[in-house]
């Protein structure tokens, strides 16, 4: 059968058509694929359980479904050290956790862990959202795997001990856990106690086999995770301030396509600010769950609590000044911390 060459053109046409809608669809099949982010966290049903909830809601939302989020808390996923290096390879998308725990990465991580930067919640809240302290906060790590997303205050620090303290010469001797943090062991040590670095879930067995005698960290913390059992005295120093960073793996946010990335960043600086009037009053509604089940809140007297101040005010400043990257992030945020009162 003779074919003419108009027909072989036309038949080209057609087929160059189909080739190409062909491949057109599946690109955007290979755009609309879903993207899975899985959220690791220590905590559970706390303030970084409740912010990786509200997020893990706003972004598959926004992203009609093209993110599938998975939390994992209560160390589902390993421990806190084995969660950051999950999320610097890939492995884990995100991670929710006080900044003090990716010292390992950056040591400028811990910068906030300085005692004296705030003296209220509302303090820490501006503090977290000061365009200064966002942009050296979000912006550690990114040569090491990181990407940076949220900042936000958690909660005031207390300590949780098996004998109550109730002045500061009852710290004196006692073993008390701390954050893995520089400025939180030199905090203690100017306290007179030994300070244990340890990372939360190995607290509450340490504190039933009497290998520490206290521990910092929140009073909801100690009310999640049901420390009344183990230790029953909280002593509600205030000091230092507890935040919480949100840190995306760069190797999965750099897969993502631009509109989700841009939904991923703009949902957790959203829920970062939105969290903040839940985070007060679930904080205030914890210190009567403390008390309902039988456990006790103290206060240093004014004089103890003038005179821990007094002893922790250098603590930054003496940390830092050996270590030229840690001094010029601290000078940032206590900048900060000056324009915020």
């Amino acid at each position: 059968m003779l074919i003419s060459a108009h027909g072989v053109v036309n038949r080209i046409c057609v087929g160059a058509a189909l080739f190409s809608l062909g491949m057109s669809s599946a690109t955007l099949a290979a755009d609309d694929r879903p993207y899975v982010m899985k959220i690791a966290l220590a905590t559970v049903d706390d303030p970084l359980h409740e912010f990786a909830k509200n997020y893990a809601a706003a972004v598959e939302r926004d992203s009609n479904g093209r993110i599938k989020v998975e939390i994992y808390p209560s160390s589902q996923l390993g421990s806190t050290q084995r969660q950051a290096e999950g999320v610097q390879f890939g492995e884990i998308q995100c991670l929710v956790v006080p900044p003090e725990f990716l010292t390992g990465i950056d040591e400028r991580f811990e910068v906030l862990a300085a005692p004296g930067l705030v003296k209220s919640m509302a303090d820490g809240q501006r503090l977290a959202a000061d365009p200064a302290v966002l942009q050296l906060m979000l912006g550690l790590g990114a040569d090491k795997g990181l990407h940076g997303g949220a900042l936000f205050m958690v909660a005031q620090s207390a300590i949780v001990a098996t004998t109550p303290i109730r002045r500061l010469a009852d710290l004196k001797g006692k073993k008390i856990r701390v954050f893995a943090s520089q400025f939180q062991t030199e905090a203690m040590q100017r306290l007179g106690a030994t300070p244990k670095p340890m990372t939360l879930g190995d607290v509450l067995p340490a504190l039933h086999d009497n290998a520490i005698d206290g521990a910092v960290s929140s009073v909801a913390v100690f009310t999640t995770m049901h420390y009344w059992d183990a230790a029953k005295y909280v002593t509600e120093t205030g000091q230092p301030a507890i935040f919480g960073i949100a840190e995306f793996s760069k190797k999965w946010y750099d897969s993502l396509p631009s509109e989700l990335q841009q939904i991923v960043e703009r949902d957790a600086a959203s829920q970062a600010a939105a969290i903040d009037p839940w985070m007060i009053d679930f904080n205030a509604k914890a210190r009567k769950v403390w008390t309902d089940h039988g456990g006790e809140l103290i206060s240093l007297s004014l004089g103890d609590q003038s005179a821990m101040l007094n002893k922790l005010a250098s603590v930054g400043e003496d940390v830092s000044k050996g270590n030229p990257r840690l001094s010029a992030a601290y000078q940032i945020v206590t900048e900060a911390a000056r324009r915020i009162h």
